[in-house]
């Protein structure tokens, strides 16, 4: 290995040192008392050294939502890939959205409060296409069922949206019904007891009025869950569908 090689090496793994403290602070303390002096002491490193990997605390938020990221692609492959209907396919896309922000909640916080302006905009122009060029393969994955949809024929040629637009409805939904779940007391308040069931149904009816084939009856209960199985089963060997609400943390909330 040359020099240079094992510098950058080096340097790779010192930041994801940096990373992986950064994490370990949000989740005992959380987003706002992250502390870039904090990280590089904890590190044992001179906070000089910190803002050579990282040249804002922004940015050390946007790598590691970045990071975050690269880790989910997996789960979504498995959805994508799955050998069910070009509908189904699409629903296994959201159940594997579901399995990520119950098992690792502190994900969704993150990326909500990496997006917001004063963060996103704070950031460097590198950081932030560091970013979008990581959640790519998703939507990438995402937009090819749409156009097997089309190949198929299970979608109509004329909804006027491309594969790449027509995703925005269903991501919007997701994460909307995310951020209401998190926002802790405001379901409840409108007695909404199981959100992300809701959000299935939500989701059904949407495919339904793009006219996604097979259409499917979103009154028969019976069929939701069995659907939901099936995907949960096959898919991420998994015996239940994750449709339970997000825990809540003063720490992790930001």
């Amino acid at each position: 290995m040359s020099t240079k090689e094992r510098r950058q090496r080096d340097l790779a793994a010192r930041e994801q040192r940096f990373l992986d403290c950064a994490q370990e602070l949000i989740q005992r303390d959380g987003l706002l008392s992250l502390q870039m002096s904090r990280i590089a002491e904890d590190c044992d490193y001179a906070v000089g050294t910190l803002y050579q990997h990282f040249a804002s605390k922004e940015d050390l938020l946007v790598a590691l939502a970045t990071r975050d990221c690269l880790n989910r692609v997996g789960l979504f492959e498995r959805a994508a890939k799955w050998n069910g209907t070009t509908r189904e396919r699409m629903l296994a896309i959201a159940i594997a959205d579901l399995m990520l922000i119950r098992s690792q909640p502190q994900f969704f916080r993150l990326a909500q409060y990496v997006f917001t302006d004063v963060i996103w905009h704070a950031a460097s122009e590198k950081a932030r296409q560091r970013s979008l060029q990581a959640g790519a393969p998703i939507g990438e994955l995402i937009e090819g069922i749409v156009a097997d949809a089309l190949h198929r024929g299970d979608l109509p040629a004329n909804t006027g949206l491309t594969p790449q637009t027509l995703t925005i409805g269903p991501w919007t939904l997701c994460m909307g019904m995310h951020t209401l779940v998190h926002a802790e007391g405001v379901l409840e308040r409108h007695d909404v007891g199981e959100p992300y069931r809701l959000l299935i149904k939500n989701l059904q009816h949407l495919l339904n009025g793009y006219g996604w084939r097979p259409l499917f009856d979103v009154s028969d209960e019976a069929a939701i869950d069995a659907q939901l199985t099936r995907i949960s089963r096959e898919v991420f060997d998994s015996p239940s569908p994750p449709l339970g609400g997000a825990s809540h943390s003063h720490k992790e909330a930001p």
